[in-house]
Parts: C-alpha cells; structure tokens; sequence
C-alpha cells in the first residue's frame, strides 16, 4: 500500500474513532461543553477547513480508483478472449491482472469507505447539535429544581403543545442518530470482510510462488 492510501486509512479508522466518540452516551452538561468546545475553537474550525481540502484530494483518489478498476476490468476480458492455445502463459499473466484489479477496487473501497464516513459524521454532528439546541429549549420550558415557576407559567399560558413537539423532534433525532450508528457499522463490517479477503489473496500468491 503506497503512503497516500496508507494515510487515507489511518482517515478511515480516525472517522470510525470519532464516530464512536459521538455516540457514546454522555450527560447532558459535558456533551454540551464539549460540543461547544469544538464549535467555538478557532482551531478545530482550521482543522476542519483542511480536511475539507483534504476530501478533495480522496475524492480524486476514489476517480481514479474506479477508472482504474473499469480499465483493469477491460484489459481482463481481453486477455480472456485472446487465450486460446495460451492457457500455460495466460495462466500467470491472468493472475497478475486479478491481482492488480484486486489492488484497484481495494484502493476504490478505500476512498469510497472513508468519504462516505464523513459525511455520516458530518450527519450525526449536526444533528446532535441540534439535539443539543432542543433539549436546552426543552429543560428552560420544562423548569429545572431552581425554576419550576417558570414551567408551571409556560403551562398554564399553553405550552403543553410546544413542549411536546420538541419532545418529538428529539426523538426523530435520536432515531436518525441510531440509523446512522447502523449503517457505520455496517460500513466497518464490510472493511474488515475486505481486508480478510485480502490477506487470504496475499496467502494464496504466496503459496502459488513458492510452487
């Protein structure tokens, strides 16, 4: 694996990292200071903004990943056509071009596994924020042990309804939330399936080269 794939991965499992950071279960006060924290520091926000320009460059990786399978691809079915009365010289050349059509689509899975990652972490961040912002409504509507006054007003003047519309609202996001936790672990099983793949192709030329 060359150092920009090698880097792209170490991308890959820093997202799954953070994914898991964000939906661990938290009290409410230190998931608000933290998420305040990264909203409001002018170095995360430079941090973000380069690895913006750092998804740029992976998504170009991901382009040419893929036009590197379909051509791969291509060269494959032609040297398929052209073996007749070949088999014993096809035989080794067939296997270098399986492996570099595997090397291709490992490096497209690659890309294309850490960029749709981030944008399920792009996602989940904003709607926690806003899960943050509804549940800070919500407490200041409800009343807290120092303020129930201001509650019992809210309900006597006729908030019931909003109150529990944003208690809606919240449980559409935390829904959203755990579909969102799924389908990031789907994504890292089909990783790990992959790379399994990949040491049994490794395993299997070794043995073929030492035949």
């Amino acid at each position: 694996m060359t150092l920009y794939y090698t880097l792209v991965f170490l991308l890959l499992v820093a997202e799954m990292a953070l994914f898991m950071l964000l939906v661990i279960p938290m009290p409410f006060t230190i998931r608000r200071r933290i998420f305040t924290f990264i909203s409001e520091n002018p170095i995360i926000a430079k941090l973000q903004y380069g690895l913006k320009i750092t998804f740029i460059f992976i998504l170009i990786l991901f382009l040419d990943s893929v036009n590197r399978v379909y051509r791969v691809q291509l060269e494959l079915a032609a040297a398929t056509d052209s073996s007749k009365g070949t088999a014993a010289v096809m035989g080794h050349e067939r296997l270098e071009v399986q492996a570099r059509k595997f090397y291709s689509q490992r490096n497209m899975y690659l890309c294309g596994f850490t960029l749709f990652l981030s944008l399920i972490l792009n996602r989940t961040y904003i709607m926690i924020l806003e899960t943050l912002r509804l549940e800070q409504k919500l407490k200041k509507y409800e009343g807290t042990e120092k303020d129930t006054k201001e509650s019992e007003k809210l309900a006597q003047a006729g908030r019931g309804g909003e109150i529990a519309g944003y208690k809606r609202k919240l449980e559409l996001k935390d829904r959203e939330i755990e579909t969102l936790k799924k389908q990031a672990e789907g994504l890292t099983r089909e990783y790990n399936e992959l790379c399994e793949r990949y040491g049994a192709t490794q395993a299997s030329a070794g043995s073929r080269k030492d035949k």
